[in-house]
Formats: C-alpha cells, structure tokens, sequence
C-alpha cells in the first residue's frame, strides 16, 4: 500500500486531454473531492478524464511507474482515504445513449442516474436506480446495485449487457458472456477490482410511472410500525419493494418540512404495478399507527429521489450495512434497543434501516454474477453524519454496538457498495461467498496481477 517517496516522471501524462494536478496545484481539491465528505483523498497526481483514450494512458503510466491508482466519478462510496497514488476522476464522462429500439442505455463512466433518468424518460424508460439518482451508474453497478424496484427486477448488474473497461495493462477490452466472459463475471458484483469501467450497455425497462413514498409516523409509534411492516413483508407479492427506517433529522434546510428536525419511523414503498392496487396493498401499513406526514403517490419514475428523500449536498458519512437471514421476534427487539425510542433522540445515528429483499433479489442471474447477496430476507444499513470528531466517535461506537448486537440474525455477509469503511482482507472478504472471494482473488491476479487497484473495497490477488 506504500507509494514511492518521490512521484515518477508525469510527462507520459502530458498526453491526457483533461487536468492533471498535483497538491497544492490549482483544482486539486475539485478533483479529489467526492460526495462522501469523510474521507479526505490526497493522492500525489490526479487526472480529470475525458474519454477512454485519458483512462489508457494514465494506466499504462501506472503500470509503467507501479504507481497503484484509485477511480472517483461522484465519490458516493469514498469509504476510503485515498493516499498517494494516481486518481482517475471520470466525473466529466457523463454522456448517456438510449437506444428505444433495443431498450439500452450507454452510459460513460461518470454519469449519474440523473443523466440516465432524463435520457430514458422520453421514450417511457427506466434503469434500475438505487435510492438516489445522484449516484454513480459504474460503481454502484460493479457493486452489484441494490435498486429501489429490486423485488420486481433483481440487482442493476443482471442487466449489463456488456462493458468497456481498461485493465491494468493499458488494455481497451470488451467484456460480455462471449467475450472476455470471466471479465464480465468479476464485473458485475465484484467492484472496480479487474479494471477501470470506462462504459457500460445496460437494459432499460418500460417503467414510465410508479406509486410510492414514505408513510411516517412519530416515534412513539416505531415498534407499532416496524412489527406491523415485518408481519407485512411475509404477506405481499414480489413486486411491493419497501424500506424501514428509524430517522433522527437534523433541522436543516435540506430536509423537507414538516419533517425537518424530526425523530420519526418510516416506511418507504415502491411499486410498479397499478396504482390501485398499490394503495390497497398498503393499506394495512396506513392502519397499523397513526399516521402524520403521507408521502405516498404516484410519480414519474424519474423523480423517485422523492422515495427516499437521500441528501443531495454532499456530507462526511459512515455507512455500514449487514445481509439479515430472518427477522425474527427477537431481531426486532434488538434493533429497537439499539435505535429506536429507548436509545434516546440523541442517539447519533441519522438513519437506521430494514429493507426486505427476497423475490427477484433471490433468483439466480440468467447470466452468472459475481452477487452475492441472493440468500438474504432482509438488508440492514446505518448512516452516521461526521462532523467532528467527537460526534464521530460517537457515531462509530453506535454503529459497532448496533452490529455487533444484530450479528446472531446476520448472514455473516455485506454488500460492497454499502459495506463501509473496509477492514483487513477478513473483513473486506464479507462482501462475497468464499467460493467467489476465492475467484474474484484468482481474476484479481490473471487481470491486475501488480495489484495496482488496491484503493476501497480491494481483493487481494491470489
């Protein structure tokens, strides 16, 4: 993990059409500078890509010099400080393709699911997004992508249909089930650990339209609701998508009113289906407690930020998350000890939740993935807010206590894109099955044998 004392020669780099800064050099700090404002990067040279071509050259440079390089589109991930090294900021890559014929989607490496949405929308189609439109299409895909619709339709990486990626050979390669398959496989679901995605093709979905929101009710009503919601879970069909969440909300102006300043417990809901039938099946939640702020409506598909309502300016966060088996009675009786009402409104985590996942998250890819997250009931994630260092603290031990205390339910496993800060090899390890850890090592050593991709949720080579 240690770079050289002194950076090697950058004038192969002079051939990069975007900026290439050093510390101190004017634009450093927009180049580094992700979404996740708690980890601070200072690698010793970062490049603003513009194309593939920039992404090749900065990787042949890399493997030339055995400097180890690290890849930032909008840093919603940045889980990891990244020290010295090469940084590729593909943020000026945003251009998306929608072809409605084939129903596809090219999408270049730095582009938002905003990009995706406004390019799709037109002609009445979709992408698989997670809970916000503001995050990267790559990275959250090579994670396996969770989606809001993930009952109905699966994890965003089953519908890539290929991908342009550099490996760390200065190679332009195309990856799909005919070509370079194994490529494609530690892809999708195995992080940026082969290769540096500069595109991807991915499947749209005729989803013009979909009904959802939150349902919140005030914290006296948190165990009402959450045990309400949990008997629910076993009861709707595979396309309701919902999320639990106990919420602790800053008074500040980006959240909403009324529930600006809040302690509430929430329900957010998702469903594809027709409207009607959406609001009968929800109707048991809305008669489980008291109900103050219903959110709950139909909506164009490309506003369904307005779901899970996630910060949209950037901020220092901890995230953490754990795959659940089950959530027996005793699951929830923890959880509420450790987040709900009796833990205090003080408590110093901003968000705690529950999604139930099963349905098309548990049935195997048509095409074999690196995933591996299909064998659990229900998803558990925190979100700590990290000023200073003392809320920090704070934040850190509320999350250990929270995990520790949910890991008898747990599956033992994570998922990468929301796995937080990652550990030692045993801890990052958590992400896969040992059967996958094991192939993502062997891909890791056959594609990136110098282990030059080493920064974040990085697989050891074999």
């Amino acid at each position: 993990m240690t770079a050289p004392h002194h950076m090697p020669d950058l004038f192969a780099l002079s051939e990069i059409n975007g900026p290439v800064v050093r510390p101190g050099e004017r634009g450093y700090a927009d180049e580094v500078t992700g979404f996740n404002l708690a980890s601070l990067h200072t690698p010793d040279v970062a490049i603003g890509a513009t194309g593939p071509d920039d992404i090749v050259t900065a990787m042949r440079w890399a493997a030339a010099t055995h400097t180890p390089v690290a890849v930032q589109a909008t840093g919603h991930g940045a889980n990891f400080p990244i020290e010295h090294g090469l940084l590729i900021n593909t943020s000026r890559m945003t251009d998306v393709h929608v072809d409605p014929t084939t129903r596809t989607a090219t999408v270049a490496a730095g582009a938002k699911w905003s990009h995706v949405m406004a390019a799709a929308a037109p002609h009445g189609l979709a992408g698989l997004c997670g809970t916000s439109t503001d995050a990267g299409v790559i990275g959250y895909t090579l994670g396996g992508g969770l989606p809001v619709l993930g009952r109905a339709y699966g994890f965003a990486a089953e519908l890539v249909r290929s991908f342009q990626v550099v490996t760390a050979d200065g190679r332009l390669r195309e990856a799909d089930p005919r070509h370079e398959p194994e490529l494609f496989w530690a892809l999708r679901g195995g992080k940026g650990n082969v290769g540096v995605v500069t595109s991807l093709i991915t499947e749209l979905l005729p989803l013009p339209r979909l009904y959802g929101g939150g349902i919140h009710c005030h914290a006296e009503h948190t165990e009402t609701l959450l045990r309400a919601w949990t008997d629910w879970t076993r009861t709707v069909p595979d396309e309701m998508c919902s999320m639990f969440s106990v919420l602790r909300l800053p008074p500040i102006p980006q959240i909403p009113e009324p529930l600006r300043g809040g302690f509430w417990a929430r329900v957010a809901i998702a469903w594809p289906g027709d409207p009607a039938e959406g609001e009968a099946l929800i109707a048991p939640l809305r008669a489980a407690a008291p109900v103050a702020v219903d959110m709950v409506e139909e909506m164009d598909h490309a506003a369904l930020d307005r779901i899970h309502m996630e910060p949209q300016d950037p901020l220092p966060a901890r995230e953490c998350c754990l795959l659940l088996r089950d959530l027996p009675p005793g699951a929830l009786s923890t959880f509420l000890e450790q987040v709900g009402p009796a833990a205090g409104a003080e408590h110093p985590l901003l968000v705690a939740s529950l999604r139930h996942m099963g349905g098309a998250l548990a049935r195997p890819s048509a095409v074999e993935d690196a995933v591996c997250a299909r064998d659990a009931g229900y998803f558990m994630e925190s979100v700590g807010i990290m000023p200073a260092p003392p809320v920090a603290e704070a934040v850190e031990q509320a999350t250990r206590r929270l995990y520790t205390a949910m890991a008898p339910y747990g599956t033992g496993r994570t998922m990468v894109n929301i796995h937080g800060t990652p550990g030692d090899e045993q801890d990052r390890a958590r992400a896969w099955t040992p059967e996958v850890y094991a192939r993502l090592r062997h891909d890791k050593a056959t594609y990136d044998p110098a282990d030059l991709l080493r920064y974040g949720h990085a697989v050891t080579p074999a």
